[in-house]
């Protein structure tokens, strides 16, 4: 019986789970995929719509009680936080409109946590691929983009306000935790999931030619140079293992969070994921 799987079409997911996807990792069951924006799998998720999600490591408290987190496949690292882009000169915020990707993503849970102690914005969530036209032709005054956006965004006439990514890193000096991967409690084996992953992931990383045709039909047309770059940035050491600095970036993150009232209390991340 397959599994069903969900993640979005980006280059670093796909490049992931090409092997998986496949029927190329022993022992694994086939997999029934989704592909979809994370603001989407978020929600689907809360409904546990999903056997193994990629969601935001910000909704995490509202969906653990039906998933484990898996200690691998996701997205964390450095220098690849979300910025906040803006047309012309502007220096602040105050009084303006802010597009964002989704009210339950890391990157809008980050603006929250900077914007804290800063005058108040007014929030719209927008597709994640309407965001940096609607800012370039005036629609909104400002919008948070990820991804494949930090190596394109010039290209609309924007300009980063702040990259968050450095923002946090200064402040906490730990990694980004942006995407987790899931697995649904009493349907799935955390143990074995892991396992597939971690083999889906090494299989990608010895031969990246074997997924380059999957991954570039679903890149949404994206330059070939900016899907090698955006794999080089968003696939590295921790999407094999969070290990000791990305389980304590998460608990950073969801802590800080809760302390501020964005988001519920959890537990310690380790105590609800699996992990070997």
């Amino acid at each position: 019986m397959a599994l069903s799987l969900a993640f979005s079409p980006c280059p670093n997911d796909t490049f992931i789970f090409h092997a998986l996807v496949h029927g190329r990792v022993a022992g694994a069951p086939p997999v029934d995929v989704t592909y979809a924006d994370v603001d989407v799998t978020n929600t689907a998720a809360e409904r546990g719509a999903f056997d193994l999600v990629k969601v935001s490591y910000a909704a995490l408290p509202w969906l653990l009680d039906k998933y484990h987190l898996l200690p691998c496949g996701g997205a964390l690292g450095r220098g690849c936080g979300p910025l906040v882009l803006t047309r012309g000169d502007r220096t602040d915020l105050s009084g303006a409109t802010v597009a964002v990707p989704g009210d339950r993503t890391t990157a809008y849970l980050l603006f929250r946590l900077w914007a804290a102690d800063r005058p108040p914005a007014r929030i719209e969530v927008v597709p994640f691929h309407e965001i940096m036209p609607g800012v370039a032709a005036g629609r909104y005054d400002a919008g948070l983009v990820i991804h494949e956006a930090r190596f394109t965004y010039h290209r609309h006439g924007l300009t980063a306000l702040v990259d968050l990514g450095e923002w946090w890193e200064a402040d906490t000096g730990l990694p980004i935790p942006l995407g987790a991967i899931l697995a649904r409690r009493g349907v799935v084996d955390p143990e074995a999931a892991a396992g597939w992953i971690r083999e889906s992931v090494r299989q990608a990383w010895a031969d990246p030619a074997a997924s380059r045709e999957y991954v570039l039909s679903h890149a949404q047309e994206m330059e070939l140079d900016v899907v090698d770059r955006h794999i080089g940035l968003y696939v590295n050491e921790f999407s094999a293992d969070l290990g000791d600095a990305g389980f304590a970036a998460v608990d950073a993150l969801l802590g800080r969070a809760a302390a501020a009232g964005l988001v519920p209390q959890t537990s310690n991340s380790r105590a609800t994921a699996w992990t070997s």
